[in-house]
């Protein structure tokens, strides 16, 4: 392989690139080699940051070019070069390159990565399930007779007697995946609500969960700030919020009074979820990148505004509170 390439090279240098890096993942692959350790070589051999992001399995890996592991939470761009793990999937793989095409050998390297990535989790982790909308509602319906789950489940790919999670996209299909002990995956630019792990007969109860985590979820911008992905299970007592506060009722009286102040103040959303989402003021400040004293003047005209002081103990729950009764309300 190695004098082929060399023979290329002096006739095609992106040809002979591209010998060498199938060449180089075949090693990886014929040692076993790890997600880290793949990913890793997508980034040195193409010269920029390689990311890798399952949502279904839940994996995510970044690494720099110089071998450096450094995860991010902020979305793929989506004209940097991809490649999906399934064929007519959705992009798992990136190279974090500006140019909206890939070159020659960019398509090589997240071709033979993407190949190696999924043989390694369908050994480890096993095969995502098949996406069947009809299957997937089928497993969620708890008035589906047990046989018809059972068989279901066993079709989507899952062990019937193993464990999953119900995915609730906002304007999307329900989703299910099976449960691994990975970190929770980053914001992925969608809103969705993330049931906990269950036994596969039990899905529905996920379900419903992920639905009213759904709810506590928002858009991450500056007019609905806060977290796009919510996993019922980071929830506790706060999930019978959901039950109390009715969407498109009439919103209790401290979300009106956000309403009215956010109306008058661009930046006041922003500047409260990050005082009720942080440990300190001093890291809120950080956070949305002012000032401490910036930060101080902006909330005592926000207790102008709402009618109670932000920066107490008590004050700061009431705060809490009203900012997710408002995402509970609009959704």
């Amino acid at each position: 392989m190695k004098e082929l390439a060399g023979r290329l090279t002096a006739l095609d240098p992106d040809a002979g690139a591209a010998v060498r890096v199938i060449a180089y993942f075949d090693r990886l692959s014929e040692s076993r080699a790890g997600l880290e350790t793949l990913v890793r070589g997508a980034a040195v051999l193409a010269g920029v940051p390689a990311r890798l992001f399952d949502a279904d399995r839940r994996v995510q890996v970044r690494v720099e070019p110089d071998g450096t592991r450094r995860d991010s939470d902020l979305p793929p761009d989506p004209g940097w070069p991809s490649a999906a793990l399934i064929p007519d999937g959705a992009p798992a793989l990136w190279l974090e390159r500006a140019e909206a095409e890939p070159s020659v050998v960019d398509a090589v390297i997240l071709e033979r990565a993407a190949g190696a990535v999924r043989r390694v989790l369908d050994r480890t982790r096993g095969r995502a399930p098949v996406d069947d909308p009809a299957l997937v509602e089928t497993l969620l319906d708890a008035t589906a007779p047990e046989a018809a789950r059972l068989h279901a489940a066993r079709r989507l790919g899952l062990d019937p007697a193993g464990r999953a999670r119900a995915l609730a996209p906002y304007d999307g299909r329900p989703r299910i995946a099976p449960a691994h002990p990975e970190t929770d995956p980053p914001h992925t630019g969608h809103r969705m609500g993330v049931g906990p792990a269950v036994p596969v007969l039990d899905l529905p109860r996920s379900w419903s969960a992920a639905r009213t985590a759904l709810r506590f979820t928002a858009d991450g911008t500056a007019q609905d700030p806060g977290a796009r992905v919510v996993h019922a299970d980071d929830l506790g007592g706060i999930a019978l919020l959901a039950d109390l506060v009715v969407p498109g009722a009439e919103p209790p009286p401290d979300v009106r009074a956000v309403e009215a102040a956010a109306a008058a103040t661009p930046w006041l959303l922003a500047t409260l979820t990050a005082v009720a989402s942080t440990a300190s003021l001093r890291a809120a400040a950080t956070g949305i990148n002012v000032h401490h004293s910036t930060l101080q003047d902006r909330l005592a005209h926000a207790e102008h505004l709402l009618g109670w002081p932000v920066r107490t103990p008590q004050g700061r729950l009431r705060l809490q509170l009203a900012l997710t009764m408002r995402h509970l309300a609009r959704s």
